[in-house]
């Protein structure tokens, strides 16, 4: 094999390979932007040689078992193979998630020359997953090398997120991150998804309320999507079901007129409840209707009990977001 290309979309992967772009194309689709973020055992273990790793948690997991064998690639760690490539490229799309595990994976090279020499980026405006193959092998996007200040700004930026507080991530904003151009559009999308000191609520969920407020609203109206109103980008379907939940399904609600969930896979498998789902209509209750309005907050009266990154935020350890004036509120 001599040509590799990681990206972290299936759907990218899918049109990278058949635009022939490559040997071998991988996708990684960890998820980075929710819940508890791995262990360092785990962080360590993701990208090395296929041991006892449990599934999902190795960086070959999420690319076809055919593909993977066509190549004659079998549980190598992320450096060992690239070391066996000619060049391999990051195909990383400008959505949060995937710029993170870009820094993630530029951090854990950072010591293997070898394998840094093998690499470069390709700079990506949006998600390429969508483009027909044949339209994809004609684009000219723009190659990166990699060079000692892109693994020591990657290595700050991964330190920031999985700090304990929200702190050094917001020091980001005044650094030049520049070296990755969608990095400070990265920090402040991230920013805005902690609570609001207003509203108590993160951007996306304030999205969220904003689609519900004519009323009869249809859950999947609210998902982010191809030519869908929610344009945030941050989270994907399964996290914006979850903050959804979150919103009906709480001590003081905000949504009213969700008729099933949780919206997990057992919902999907089930066609009835599936089906209810869908046929909800969805509103605003008072209180939605006031924080909407800036005049409520969500968390003086709900639990909050979330991962922020590494930041564990909770009703009397909550880090908070002030989007009027760009500023991080420490807890008191």
């Amino acid at each position: 094999m001599t040509w590799l290309i990681v990206t972290t979309d299936s759907s990218m992967a899918g049109a990278i390979q058949g635009a022939a772009l490559a040997d071998l194309v991988i996708a990684i689709e960890r998820r980075l932007v929710w819940g508890l973020l791995p262990f360092d055992t785990e962080l360590k273990a993701f990208f090395a040689p296929r041991a006892t790793q449990p599934p999902g948690l190795h960086w070959l997991d999420d690319t076809p078992a055919w593909r993977i064998e066509k190549s004659g690639v079998r549980g190598q760690g992320l450096t060992e193979l690239l070391s066996e490539c000619d060049s391999a490229e990051l195909w990383m799309g400008p959505e949060p998630n995937a710029q993170l595990f870009l820094f993630w994976l530029l951090d854990h090279c950072s010591s293997e020359k070898a394998a840094i020499s093998k690499l470069v980026m390709r700079h990506l405006d949006v998600a390429v997953g969508g483009i027909k193959p044949e339209h994809l092998a004609k684009l000219d996007l723009p190659v990166i090398k990699l060079a000692q200040a892109h693994l020591e700004l990657a290595g700050r930026v991964w330190r920031a997120y999985r700090a304990p507080t929200a702190q050094p991530w917001f020091d980001l904003l005044k650094a030049d991150l520049s070296l990755f151009p969608q990095a400070q559009r990265c920090v402040a999308d991230l920013l805005e998804e902690l609570p609001s000191v207003t509203t108590g609520l993160g951007a996306t969920e304030m999205r969220i309320l904003e689609l519900i407020a004519p009323g009869e609203v249809p859950p999947f109206d609210v998902f982010p999507g191809y030519q869908k109103p929610n344009e945030r980008r941050v989270f994907d379907y399964w996290e914006v079901g979850a903050l959804l939940d979150g919103l009906s399904r709480c001590e003081r609600p905000a949504v009213a007129g969700l008729d099933e969930g949780p919206f997990s896979l057992e919902m999907h498998e089930n066609s009835s409840r599936l089906q209810r789902y869908k046929q909800s209509r969805l509103s605003l209750t008072e209180f939605g209707k006031a924080m909407l309005g800036g005049d409520e907050n969500f968390c003086r009266y709900n639990r909050i009990d979330r991962w922020w990154g590494g930041t564990h935020l909770t009703n009397d350890r909550l880090w908070q977001w002030d989007p009027e004036v760009l500023s991080l509120i420490a807890p008191d």
